[in-house]
């Protein structure tokens, strides 16, 4: 028997296997700064600069409660003044409270979006490598510390800045809310505030570490040196906040 080979079935179009389609790879779009690693990188290292701004000018307003009543009210009616009379009563402060609300808002906005992407690129975890324990630690406290912080800003307003579940109310005047809100009976509320600027110490060391290594300043001889320096700015950060409260729980501010 002889096999018979049909004319042109040599150059016959053959048919994929079926689940063997060629898949078409839709292009991306194009991204951004904002969409891409560096530009939230940039968003936070910005955000956190704005950020480390306030709480030195915070820390430095609350310790003029240490030169009394009258030193500590003239300083948070100052707040409420600067500017006039270009500027009408409290639009100043306004406005650097809607820039702290943007800042805090797109400084968490970068870290999710950061930490989201950081997951996606690595799905799968490694079997092998054991976790870095420093990694887990860091990764603890931005997270962790990020929330304490979060509750810890709608409490201070709730107390010291509005009143509204501070002893003195909203009629007292700063100072008052200010030695009422940490009367040793409210033991709890400074407990507390001590937590979370520990945890505000933390996340600012870790936070600008990250920014000198963003900015390519951490390697070499000036390793050393940048981490004693995030060190001693966010030490002198939780000390110097954490010195109001301790001062009115044993009697020294009263």
């Amino acid at each position: 028997m002889t096999a018979t080979i049909e004319r042109g079935s040599a150059t016959a179009r053959v048919n994929s296997p079926a689940g063997a389609a060629a898949k078409t790879t839709k292009p991306k779009r194009p991204q951004g700064l904002l969409g891409s690693s560096n530009g939230k990188k940039a968003v936070m290292a910005v955000t956190g600069a704005i950020l480390v701004l306030f709480l030195i000018g915070h820390m430095a307003g609350n310790l003029k409660s240490f030169l009394g009543a009258e030193s500590f009210n003239a300083y948070a009616e100052f707040l409420r003044t600067m500017g006039e009379p270009i500027f009408p009563r409290r639009v100043l402060l306004t406005t650097v409270e809607a820039v702290l609300a943007v800042s805090v808002g797109l400084h968490m906005w970068a870290a999710v979006s950061l930490a989201r992407r950081a997951r996606k690129a690595r799905p799968v975890k490694y079997a092998a490598r054991p976790k870095s324990q420093a990694s887990g630690y860091t990764t603890h406290i931005m997270r962790w510390g990020g929330l304490t912080i979060l509750l810890f800003v709608i409490w201070h307003l709730l107390d010291l800045t509005f009143g509204a579940v501070n002893p003195a109310g909203w009629d007292g005047t700063p100072y008052e809310r200010l030695v009422q809100g940490f009367d040793p009976s409210r033991w709890w509320v400074t407990l507390f505030y001590v937590v979370a600027m520990v945890m505000i110490g933390l996340h600012l060391r870790h936070g600008l570490w990250s920014v000198f290594q963003t900015l390519g300043l951490a390697g070499g001889r000036g390793y050393r040196s940048l981490q004693i320096t995030a060190a001693v700015i966010s030490t002198v950060l939780v000390v110097g906040f954490l010195a109001v409260p301790v001062a009115v729980m044993i009697g020294v501010i009263k």
